[in-house]
């Protein structure tokens, strides 16, 4: 059921079971996931089924630190939220990523891949994928001419990708596109659409939440109250909105050891060294279809080395040596723009490409990008300052902050790869410039990030390094949860769709049981 929020009386009090706060991929997933049930389910979207600048203004925010794409285009706010703009990527963490590592501050979930295991296979469901499957070996059998490098698998293996159908990167359709018809339709689930939550609001001991907020710029401003309710808006928005709310908690709602907004991670994603093959090797593991595989290091490795978890995916050179870092081709402020200049740059580089190999270029020459976990870091984190959006909510801040870990885990990657690849004999590595120098911390100015928010609501049982325990619930606050991945304790290397996804259904299991009193 879809209802316009600028159409109903002002100051409407709706009322449900369970109100989820923002439709992207975390939220539609768990809508999905109730429909049918006894339940009532509030989804409240921020915009609605189309792109609406007016409502994107909202997510503007300034950024210090690392360079960074412009916080009002790193994100969409309509149904199906950023999928719209996703590229489909998909892959689980590995069991390392979750693991306490000694060499990685601030790393070790409260849970394990094996209590995800379950619900990832539910993920793969909801994303329209293959088999929860992701061992080449299975996929060998699937599919011919999946020949890996012939590398030490005690340092390398080949990690997979499978690729979502419902990514919105060339077409801006995602989850708007594929499950905006099952929402609408759904009797037990009430969407309604330009319904912009700009408070939480708690009872007098902040146990409870009592009821959110929510406006439109047609001037009205409504009141939900739940028994639960589900912040699913995204790492940077729910952050905002908990520091935000700050009437009854000075520091805001789940703050009260400053540690909303903190941790915030990216994935880096570089053009980081030259794989040189000293003939062409017949595989069609690397080349982009409804499978991917990207070489990773093994956990043994990671333990010696004392390095973060990270892949790297080979690329023709001739195209990566013509195509902008994406941190240069996506700095438009208005994110349809920014996916433009990033898709027509591809284009071209691959027509240029083409036209290259024609007049004889190299052709068994590859460039690796790197996607690499950054470590956890306090200091790096969204905060709120005293500028408002149009709707009277504190803006957003970002201080993205990368540490000596992250510059010598990527190259430690790199090189381990350089040298596996050496020892087996049918190729070189060449590592970029500006990771020669042991001693060199900097980054380059293209240094690309994959859009991907994570940590700032991170997971913990130690109150003063997290937001949400083991079941995503806000410590110390009965009925208020967040799902995603600003849940994340650490990032791994993996796109983060599929584990936010398989994260929001084990939690939307865990409020079926409250709600069922079990």
């Amino acid at each position: 059921m879809h209802i316009d929020a600028r159409k109903i009386e002002n100051h409407s009090v709706i009322e449900g079971d369970v109100c989820i706060v923002g439709a992207g991929a975390a939220g539609i997933s768990m809508a999905l996931d109730w429909i049918g049930s006894k339940h009532k389910v509030i989804l409240l979207e921020s915009g609605g089924f189309e792109y609406d600048d007016r409502v994107q203004d909202l997510y503007k925010g300034k950024s210090t630190g690392q360079k960074y794409y412009p916080l009002r285009a790193s994100r969409l706010s309509y149904f199906g939220g950023t999928t719209g703009h996703w590229s489909g990527m998909c892959s689980p963490l590995d069991e390392v990523d979750f693991s306490k590592r000694e060499w990685v501050p601030h790393s070790g979930w409260p849970i394990t891949r094996k209590d995800l295991d379950s619900f990832y296979a539910r993920a793969n469901e909801k994303l329209k994928l293959g088999p929860y499957r992701y061992d080449l070996d299975y996929w060998q059998k699937e599919k011919p001419n999946l020949n890996p490098f012939p590398l030490d698998q005690d340092v390398v293996w080949h990690k997979m990708w499978q690729i979502s159908p419902t990514a919105g990167v060339f077409d801006g359709g995602g989850f708007n596109k594929y499950y905006k018809e099952d929402i609408v339709k759904a009797k037990n689930v009430h969407l309604y659409t330009y319904a912009t939550v700009v408070n939480v609001v708690a009872n007098e001991s902040v146990s409870n939440i009592r009821e959110v907020q929510i406006k439109n710029f047609d001037g009205k401003t409504h009141t939900v109250k739940a028994k639960h309710f589900i912040l699913a808006g995204g790492a940077i928005q729910n952050a905002r909105i908990l520091l935000a709310s700050n009437a009854q908690a000075k520091q805001g709602l789940g703050n009260d050891n400053d540690v909303v907004g903190r941790y915030f991670m990216e994935h880096l994603e570089i053009q980081t060294a030259e794989l040189w093959l000293l003939k062409p090797f017949d595989t069609a593991l690397f080349t982009r279809g409804k499978l991917w595989c990207e070489l990773a290091i093994t956990e043994k490795a990671q333990k010696e080395n004392k390095i973060l978890s990270g892949t790297a995916g080979p690329k023709p050179l001739i195209e990566s040596r013509l195509t902008l870092p994406r941190m240069e081709a996506w700095q438009n402020e208005d994110p349809r723009k920014s996916r433009d200049n990033m898709l027509q740059n591809r284009a071209d580089a691959s027509a240029e490409a083409k036209r290259e190999k024609k007049r004889g270029a190299i052709a068994n020459a590859y460039e690796f990008q790197t996607r690499m976990e950054q470590a956890p870091n306090p200091d790096s984190r969204i905060t709120i300052g005293p500028e408002k959006d149009e709707l009277g909510v504190p803006r957003a801040n970002l201080h993205w902050q990368l540490t000596e870990l992250d510059k010598r885990s990527i190259r430690r990657i790199n090189q381990l790869i350089g040298w596996e690849v050496g020892k087996a004999g049918f190729g070189r590595v060449k590592l970029k410039e500006f990771f020669r120098d042991d001693n060199d911390t900097s980054w380059p100015e293209g240094t690309n990030a994959g859009w991907h928010h994570m940590g700032t609501t991170r997971m913990g049982t130690d109150l003063t390094k997290s937001v949400v325990n083991p079941e995503c619930q806000v410590h110390g606050i009965n009925n208020l949860y967040v799902a995603g991945s600003g849940c994340y304790t650490t990032a791994g290397a993996p796109n983060p769709t599929l584990t936010l996804i398989a994260l929001s259904l084990r939690l939307s299991d865990y409020v079926k049981s409250k709600l069922e009193g079990h």
